[in-house]
């Protein structure tokens, strides 16, 4: 009887809670709408007006007539773009990028993770991540400035091998060169967030483990990755979702004209028709292809994860 007299007092208190604070609220609403008002704004205003931009894409877009007075040509730029001869190369450019920036760039942060957790001494720990997480910092020019100056014929790679090859001439390099510049400048940074997943790893599980004779790899395997599976799987499949996004500063400032074939990707075809050719329309249309191609493999990605995960995706 006692104990249904609590529980009955418990819900009246919570209810009672819940009633003080509808009235706050009533009494207060100005100042919820003064402090919510102005991220509300900046969202409509950045997010979703600019959304309208994407009329530009069916129309002859010109600058001074605008949107509206531009003359409609429906899916022209579409066509046009998919039977140019040179789509299959900047599709195909911009996927190898992509899968092979993912293939080898997205294990690189996990497995370093993992080595940075090994380390006992908290100092070293830190110095060890500093260092790590410094060539995140740099700007992408400077990053592209520092890769030209160390493959030029006369830089540092060739006076190691004792070659004059200029490796930014050479098609069959530069993915190479792209991909292992990423990995050197974000690997660091991106392993900060397995790291923290990482502390929540059971410690008396791993000391058990330890006891128990397993070596590092059981440890990982039974202890540590336990740990971090969500977590990687939500990045998978957030990266999965940005394979066509390869940004075209870095791969416009490592391009030269005799390592075009394989570094006209279709973030600098945009850039190039869009901004020095001032072919709006068309620029808009291929953004926008590339838009909803990383849409598509985003939700086709986060079905097929949820099938072999139980459900669980983003």
């Amino acid at each position: 009887m006692k104990k249904t007299s609590e529980s009955a007092a418990a819900g009246s208190g919570g209810n009672s809670k819940m009633h003080n604070t509808l009235v706050y609220f009533r009494q207060h609403w100005q100042l919820y709408v003064i402090f919510m008002l102005p991220a509300f704004l900046l969202t409509i205003i950045f997010r979703y007006i600019p959304m309208g931009g994407i009329a530009i894409a069916f129309t002859e877009y010109n600058p001074i007539r605008g949107i509206f007075g531009s003359e409609w040509v429906g899916f022209e730029h579409f066509q046009r773009f998919l039977s140019s001869p040179d789509f299959m190369r900047y599709l195909v450019n911009t996927l190898k990028l992509s899968v092979f920036g993912l293939l080898w760039g997205f294990p690189a942060p996990i497995l370093l993770a993992f080595l940075l957790n090994r380390i006992l001494s908290a100092k070293t720990k830190q110095k060890i991540q500093l260092v790590l997480y410094m060539p995140n910092f740099i700007s992408v020019i400077v990053l592209c400035g520092i890769v030209r100056i160390l493959l030029a014929p006369t830089g540092m790679v060739n006076m190691m091998l004792g070659t004059s090859f200029n490796f930014m001439t050479m098609p069959s390099a530069f993915r190479t060169i792209y991909i292992a510049s990423g990995i050197w400048q974000g690997a660091g940074w991106a392993s900060i967030i397995y790291t923290a997943a990482l502390s929540n790893a059971s410690k008396e599980l791993k000391e058990a483990a330890v006891i128990d004779g397993a070596n590092i790899i059981q440890q990982i395997k039974a202890v540590e990755w336990p740990a971090i599976k969500d977590t990687v799987l939500i990045q998978f499949i957030m990266s999965v979702g940005n394979i066509m996004s390869v940004g075209f500063e870095k791969a416009y400032a490592l391009q030269t004209d005799l390592n075009l074939n394989a570094s006209e990707i279709i973030s600098t075809y945009v850039y190039k028709k869009g901004l020095l050719d001032g072919d709006y329309g068309f620029s808009t249309a291929v953004g926008l292809f590339n838009t909803v191609i990383n849409v598509i493999l985003l939700v086709t990605m986060n079905s097929l994860v949820k099938k072999m995960n139980d459900g669980k995706g983003i």
